[in-house]
């Protein structure tokens, strides 16, 4: 049941962005005090502070110890692309995509370099393509939590150990919230203003033994701008994974992720970090479960992210509304939720379907996705109120 009375307690925490994602609780700028301003990247204390990074990322993620990590240009995409624009050519790929994020890399692979023997496996928002029909004798490049989607693949293992080809895995939506089976998994990306709230244009670069290989025995007939390039020789650029970046790193940022990470072991590591992101999640999931007006964008619950939780409107006053009407709705509904200072950035993303979403990463406390849910039924009971005025 809707009412127009505003609840009593706000979230202590307005921030429910898919990214750049919420800090950990009680971040403050002090935390950043330590930064290595000033200083050249390579020197001893810049180094160290890269290093250090690197192996708090190790141990919480647990990343094998022949794992190589880099941190690398260009967030997220450039960690991708990087590793696109090295690796692919030697077999078939199988590209997998169900959102925008995807879809880029779907693009990349068929329009940009232009493999010839490429397949791809799509589907619409909050739909899951038919990722058993991959073939993982080819390369495969997937997202494991679609972002603006709500969707991520099964906690399953339907990657075999004996593959013979690459997997390319961009985790950014996924990583320090979800278990990434390493072991069956060749590359893994992911940024640092995801998940752990980090401050952007960095990006992660995890290798497997197999990827290094690849790297090693494979030339590609394409030109690499320098960013891209992880060989000299025929050999793997070892530095890039011991903190000697391609270009230059913002050091503040650095402390910052350094912070984030620190953070996370403090709350338990890996297991710690997805029980709060599960915990936020059931919040939400267990409101959707009881209230009419609202459903998941994805109908299949064991397919549905814990990060970014994607919703629809079910309602028969906003699904009989077009496209822009829908739209419409939306903004009302999130403007009405951002001027009471309960939730930022909580409209879906802008190609997706006309919804909500809503981050339930490891920084976001649970309390405050509690302290949420009555704010929705208050904004929606407005907005449905408003709609009959105007009828």
């Amino acid at each position: 049941m809707t009412t127009t009375a505003k609840p009593a307690r706000k979230p202590a925490n307005p921030r429910f962005s898919s990214g750049p994602c919420a800090k950990r609780p009680g971040w403050s700028l002090e935390a950043l005090a330590d930064a290595a301003l000033g200083r050249s990247h390579r020197a001893k204390l810049g180094k160290s502070k890269l290093e250090e990074a690197i192996e708090l990322t190790r141990e919480i993620l647990k990343v094998p110890a022949d794992y190589r990590i880099g941190i690398v240009p260009a967030s997220d995409t450039g960690a991708v692309e990087m590793a696109m624009w090295s690796m692919l050519g030697p077999r078939p790929v199988d590209v997998v995509a169900w959102e925008a994020f995807g879809s880029v890399w779907v693009a990349d692979v068929v329009k940009q370099l232009k493999l010839p023997e490429a397949r791809t496996f799509t589907a619409p928002y909050g739909v899951l393509p038919a990722i058993h029909e991959v073939n993982f004798d080819h390369d495969v490049v997937f997202t494991w939590n679609g972002t603006a989607a709500g969707v991520r693949v099964p906690a399953t293992d339907f990657i075999p150990a004996d593959r013979k080809g690459l997997t390319i895995c961009d985790a950014t939506s996924a990583a320090f919230a979800m278990h990434l089976p390493f072991d069956r998994l060749d590359v893994v990306t992911f940024s640092w203003q995801k998940v752990m709230g980090g401050e952007a244009a960095h990006g992660m670069l995890i290798l497997s033994p197999r990827a290094v290989e690849r790297l090693e025995s494979f030339t590609p007939d394409r030109a690499l701008p320098k960013i891209f390039q992880l060989t000299k020789n025929g050999k793997l650029i070892e530095g890039i994974f011991k903190g000697e970046t391609i270009n230059t790193p913002s050091m503040l940022c650095v402390e910052d992720y350094l912070d984030a990470l620190k953070w996370g072991k403090s709350v338990g590591g890996l297991d710690g970090l997805v029980a709060r992101s599960e915990a936020s999640a059931k919040v939400l999931f267990d409101w959707v479960e009881t209230t009419p007006y609202i459903d998941f964008l994805c109908a299949v619950p064991e397919h549905r992210s814990t990060t970014g939780v994607c919703l629809k409107f079910v309602d028969p006053r906003v699904t009989a509304l077009d496209e822009a009407g829908q739209q419409a709705f939306v903004k009302a509904f999130t403007g009405l939720l951002e001027k009471e200072g309960v939730a930022f950035d909580a409209a879906a993303y802008r190609d997706a379907p006309p919804g909500l979403r809503i981050w339930c990463g490891s920084t976001v406390e649970t309390a405050d996705v509690a302290a949420l849910t009555p704010w929705l039924d208050w904004a929606f009971a407005v907005c449905v109120a408003d709609l009959a005025k105007a009828a």
